[in-house]
């Protein structure tokens, strides 16, 4: 019997440094130290990436936090978003939701390049797209966390699940709730999400409809904006979401939803008229701390929707396409 209980001991011990040698998730949940041993400049590699891409465009790393949210919303966080077409499905790049809006592709690009030279195919397309976000809000001065690794990468994309599921800018309350209801975030995490919006540009095609038609929308404000993205035309000309600061991570674009100065019909439906919403862009929008932490918390919740561990999916080689 001592010697059976041994053996099951070592068995179980030399179970354990196997996972962890193999950088394996146990139970599928994800860890901060997953790369730890596997690729222990990981997170300084990638923060570099971040910081370079940013000092040569500032907007990009607003850009990049937008990759991670529209792929997470599109069968978990699995890097789908940054797949190519292929000869047997078609690229979410193309998807209503991204098409001719996403970008910052070129930094996951050179990100995983860099991996690649470090540690070859150790860390996935998804964990890069959940770390550069995280690296992105704290370089315009935002709140950081752990963020939580070990995602493994998917082997197709769903354009049609991106065009279904991607809230869009037209988008009430009530599409905002029920469709962040079904990964299972809740009304706060929608509002606290949103305030990702602090950061960033949106093109005269996604607020045209606000500015023109909308009564829930400051007079002065809406007119301002008449003269730079008219009925008709200048699709591309670009707006910040947060007219008072478009490059610093605050609680600006909360002040301005209480000031019906949102850019986008779905940014003016947090603050107009419902109980529950209403209140949380008030608390936000006089509390930055609170704000920081919520917006943290509800980043590692949206980061854990639905990833492929264990033997699921594989690590992308490239990015942009399957091995």
């Amino acid at each position: 019997m001592m010697n059976m209980a041994c053996g099951n001991f070592y068995f179980l011990l030399l179970l354990v440094i196997f996972c962890i040698s193999r950088n394996i998730v146990v139970d599928g949940k994800l860890s901060p130290k997953f790369y730890s041993s596997s690729c222990p400049n990981a997170l300084t590699i990638v923060n570099e990436g971040v910081l370079e891409a940013i000092n040569k465009e500032a907007r990009v790393g607003a850009s990049i936090l937008r990759l991670h949210f529209h792929d997470c919303f599109v069968n978990g966080c699995d890097g789908s978003i940054l797949l190519d077409d292929t000869t047997t499905f078609q690229s979410e790049k193309t998807a209503a939701p991204n098409n001719n809006s996403a970008r910052g592709f070129e930094v996951v690009d050179n990100i995983k390049a860099k991996l690649e030279k470090a540690c070859p195919g150790v860390v996935s397309c998804a964990d890069i797209l959940a770390i550069i976000s995280r690296d992105a809000v704290v370089h315009y001065g935002g709140p950081t966390w752990k963020v939580r690794l070990g995602r493994r990468d998917s082997l197709t994309a769903n354009r049609s699940a991106a065009n279904a599921f991607i809230p869009g800018p037209s988008f009430n309350l009530i599409n905002l709730t029920t469709n962040f209801a079904q990964f299972g975030l809740s009304t706060k995490d929608m509002v606290v999400l949103s305030g990702g919006h602090t950061i960033g540009l949106a093109r005269c095609a996604t607020f045209r409809s606000h500015i023109h038609n909308d009564t829930n929308i400051n007079t002065a404000f809406a007119k301002s904006l008449q003269q730079k993205c008219p009925q008709s035309g200048n699709n591309n000309v670009l707006q910040p979401l947060d007219y008072q600061t478009k490059y610093r991570f605050d609680v600006k674009y909360y002040q301005n939803l209480v000031a019906n100065k949102g850019l986008l019909h779905s940014d003016q439906q947090l603050y107009n008229g419902d109980k529950r919403a209403d209140s949380l862009v008030k608390k936000y929008a006089m509390d930055q701390c609170r704000f920081f932490n919520d917006f943290a918390k509800s980043m590692l919740r949206m980061g854990n929707i639905k990833p492929l561990t264990g033997s699921n999916g594989e690590i992308r080689r490239n990015c942009r396409k399957p091995n």
